[in-house]
Formats: structure tokens, C-alpha cells, sequence
């Protein structure tokens, strides 16, 4: 039976969403295969060995039952895993696979990745320089541009471009290359924290001011009329596209963190509703991004469909999300599960990739 570490919470602006995650990863994880290790990383960045209900994760309450031990990951591969305070001291805990459900920073780029490559300890989802640059917005674009692969028109910003001449000319070059409504990005966050949408200069502005409080790199990008389609994928030389796909439609103007979590705002569709033509397209441009990125394991694939382009020219690639939600409403299950595969089986196949890639 395997060790398998799920490693939860963390730094990031997305702690919460990460329990919720854990929650659905863990419950779903077979105990006949698996023997599952909870390790949990505080708001302040302290890990620990959490031995309680798995009910307990959401909301909190893991930290303050009475189920932690303090705990470290070594980088030291002679360990081979985790070491747990005990009365005796320090011992150590052999973990054979790592699934890190932990999303943004601290956990999707690359920094966790790279101290698992240190102690030599498999993990499922992509390597570090994958997670490094599909994190980041703008150097992900960069590569998707180098590789033919379309994607929406965008401008970069850094601080000091809010305010004053330079916002004066950053706002003349978004009117004329971008138009409006255009969208403000964080180059490093997910689920939409710190995105805001843009009608007008003093919007552009005001959202400008909102992603320099998450990142010091920013990039605004064209408003693109369409589909909002999400195409998951995983495996690493040779991977597979999800058969279905599922489309989204915000009632909150985007998606934002609000829709995608805390509210019913937002309705999925699976199957996405655009035609079978669009569909193969958005599956064979996700793999040629996925490959492109150097993603192994698994990742979520989001695209715009447009409404008002010929065939052929509607696909456009939004962004690759290398730790995709787990969370009960989350695409990532929900579109392999409506291609025929059940929860137990997609994390089977995760922990099986992550093995394959250590060898």
C-alpha cells in the first residue's frame, strides 16, 4: 500500500478553496490503495501532521481540534519524506507519492515542486519550470505566442503605470491595441483573485490599483466576446484531453473568485455548448499547449469560443491552470467524470503518472 501525502491549505490567497479541494481529493482517494497522509500548511506557513476528521478541513476547525503535530519536509532524500515531532523527537514519515492540493503561490509555482524534486519524492501535477510558467501570466503567454498558439491580445503594466503620465500613456495604448472592456490581471494568482474588468479609464485605473495590491507584475488583456470553455487534460509524453468539455457563464460580468466559490452565481455546462467542430479544435489546441508548457500530470485548459469569427479562427486560449480546483464543483473531476471515468479512478490515475514520471 502506498503512502500518499496530500499536502493542504498554504500561503496563498486561495487557502480556503485548497480545504475544499482536500476535502473532495481525500474522501475520494480508495483506503484499499492508499494509506493517506493529511499534512496541513497554516496561514503562517507552519506545517503539521493532522490526524483528525477529514470533515474538519473546511472552515478551519483542523488547526484548532487537537489532531497536529508539527511536521517538515526535508530536502534531504535520504529522509524520504516527512520528519514529525513527536515526545521522542523528530521522527520520520515515509511518504512514496505526494498529491500537493494546494493552489497559487507556495503551492502551484514551482516552489513546492522544486523542494519535492530536492528530496527526491514523486508528486502528482507538473515539474517546476511548467508550474513556474503557467503560473505567470505573462511569460505563459510569451510561450503560447512562440508556439502559433492564439491567445488574447495584451499588454504588460508595472507599478507606478496606475498613476499620473505614465497611466495617461498606458491608457492611450490600451484604447488603441486593446479596447475596451479590457480585463486586469495579476501575473501570479488564481481563481481570479485580484482580476478586475475594465469599461473605461477610470476603470482601468481603479483595477490597476486592485492587482498591484497581489502582484508587482500585471498584464491587461482585450474583452473577448464568446464561449468560456474549460477542456481538462492530464499525463505526461503522451496525454489526453478530456471528451467532454464544460463552459461557463458568469452573471457577475467574468468569473470571478466570488462565482467560481462562495455564491450560485455562475452556471456550468457539461457539455460545453458550442458545436462538435469548435470542440475538437479547443481539445487538440489543449494538448498542443500542454505539451508546449511542458505540463505533466494534470491540467485545466481554459479557452474563449467566439461568437463572431469564421470556423477555424474561434478557439482562443485564456490560460493553463496547473492545480486545478478538487472541489465538488470543480471542472477538473467533473469533465473526466462525464468522459467515463469516476473520481477514484482519475486520482488513480494522478498518483500512477507521478510514479511514472519519477522513474
Amino acid at each position: 500500500m502506498k503512502n500518499v501525502a496530500v499536502i493542504f491549505g498554504g500561503v496563498s490567497t486561495e487557502h480556503e478553496v485548497s480545504l475544499r479541494s482536500a476535502t473532495s481529493v481525500i474522501q475520494n482517494t480508495d483506503p484499499e490503495k492508499y494509506n493517506v497522509i493529511m499534512i496541513g500548511i497554516a496561514k503562517d506557513g507552519r506545517w503539521y501532521h493532522y490526524t483528525g476528521p477529514v470533515e474538519d478541513l473546511v472552515g478551519g476547525g483542523w488547526q484548532h481540534n487537537g489532531h497536529t503535530t508539527p511536521a517538515v519536509l526535508t530536502p534531504d532524500p535520504s529522509v524520504g519524506g516527512l520528519l514529525v515531532q513527536t515526545e521522542a523527537g523528530w521522527q520520520s514519515l515515509k511518504v512514496d507519492v505526494v498529491f500537493p492540493v494546494l493552489h497559487g503561490k507556495g503551492g502551484e509555482d514551482g516552489t513546492l515542486q522544486g523542494l519535492l524534486d530536492l528530496a527526491e519524492i514523486p508528486y502528482v501535477g507538473c515539474g517546476v519550470a511548467a508550474s513556474v510558467n503557467c503560473m505567470d501570466k505573462a511569460y505563459a503567454k510569451m510561450i503560447f505566442t512562440q508556439c502559433g498558439i492564439a491567445n488574447a491580445a495584451w499588454l504588460f503594466a508595472a507599478p507606478g503605470d496606475e498613476e499620473g503620465g505614465a497611466f495617461a500613456k498606458l491608457e492611450a495604448e490600451v484604447a488603441s491595441k486593446l479596447g475596451y472592456p479590457a480585463f486586469v490581471k495579476p501575473c501570479n494568482q488564481g481563481s481570479s483573485v485580484g482580476v478586475g474588468k475594465a469599461e473605461n479609464a477610470q476603470q482601468l485605473q481603479q483595477a490597476l490599483a486592485q492587482a498591484f495590491q497581489y502582484d508587482t507584475r500585471v498584464i491587461i488583456e482585450e474583452g473577448i466576446r464568446g464561449h468560456e470553455v474549460e477542456c481538462a487534460v492530464m499525463g505526461n509524453e503522451d496525454p489526453i484531453a478530456s471528451d467532454v468539455l464544460g463552459e461557463i457563464a458568469p452573471t457577475h460580468g467574468f468569473y470571478d473568485y466570488e462565482g467560481k466559490y462562495l455564491d450560485d452565481s455562475t452556471t456550468l455546462y457539461i457539455p460545453a455548448r458550442i458545436s462538435e467542430e469548435d470542440t475538437r479544435q479547443v481539445r487538440a489546441e489543449a494538448i498542443k499547449a500542454y505539451k508546449a508548457m511542458s505540463c505533466t500530470g494534470l491540467s485545466r485548459v481554459d479557452f474563449f469560443v467566439k461568437y463572431d469569427a469564421p470556423a477555424g479562427q474561434r478557439v482562443v486560449l485564456n490560460e493553463i491552470n496547473t492545480l486545478p480546483g478538487f472541489t465538488s464543483i470543480s471542472m477538473f473531476p467533473k469533465l473526466f467524470m462525464a468522459s467515463g471515468l469516476s473520481y477514484g479512478q482519475i486520482i488513480d490515475k494522478l498518483i500512477e503518472y507521478a510514479l511514472q514520471r519519477a522513474q
